[in-house]
């Protein structure tokens, strides 16, 4: 692993269109990124495709993740992208702008400390909160709420990733908003601390 800094690592390979990136954020090879907005230290692993997201804060994103995947017309006559990529296929005629705008605004959401496992893919208009998990291999097609772990095709939840109220005072505890100083001085008791003791400690 590269020693991170304030300026972004990008491995080989990858292709960033209208992104923005933040300190000590990691983007693994062969990554697709199109309208990607990714918070400090999130990263992604080898060959994601990630398109019209904000991701916020430590997210872990593992490799083959797709996020914001693009739709086709299903109401017209074909499904086919002649229809609004039209320029490459004919020299009179160009693509349809508003078809893009409405995929761009089709815009998903994955929250602070979030973890998306191998392979999964997370649909537009989906948020997934703070602190939850997504298994590997799944497909998210609605909102997950936050510090919940979910799994399957569709996905569907499993458990909640802490006992209750545990959750609500991580997230007011915002420690995801600590500078990097602070980090770094709490950075034995991330280690070993479990998160009721963590929070009775800094909460």
């Amino acid at each position: 692993m590269p020693r991170l800094t304030e300026a972004p690592f990008l491995h080989d390979d990858v292709d960033a269109v209208n992104t923005t990136l933040g300190p000590y954020t990691e983007i693994g090879k062969g990554t697709r990124l199109a309208q990607v907005e990714m918070g400090d230290y999130s990263y992604c692993d080898r060959f994601c495709d990630l398109a019209n997201v904000t991701v916020g804060k430590f997210a872990n994103i593992a490799s083959f993740v797709r996020i914001g995947a693009t739709d086709h017309p299903l109401e017209r006559a074909s499904l086919h992208h002649f229809m609004y990529r039209s320029a490459s296929y004919w020299d009179d005629a160009k693509d349809d702008a508003s078809w893009f705008q409405h995929r761009a605004s089709r815009r998903s959401f994955v929250g602070h400390d979030t973890w998306i496992g191998h392979n999964a893919q997370i649909k537009p208009d989906i948020t997934i909160g703070h602190g939850a998990v997504v298994a590997s291999g799944a497909i998210v097609t609605k909102d997950v709420a936050p510090y919940t772990i979910v799994g399957g095709v569709t996905a569907t939840k499993i458990r909640d990733r802490y006992a209750p109220g545990v959750a609500d005072r991580m997230m007011a505890l915002a420690w995801w908003d600590w500078d990097h100083a602070t980090l770094r001085a709490r950075l034995d008791d991330f280690r070993s601390l479990s998160a009721e003791a963590f929070l009775d400690t800094y909460a």
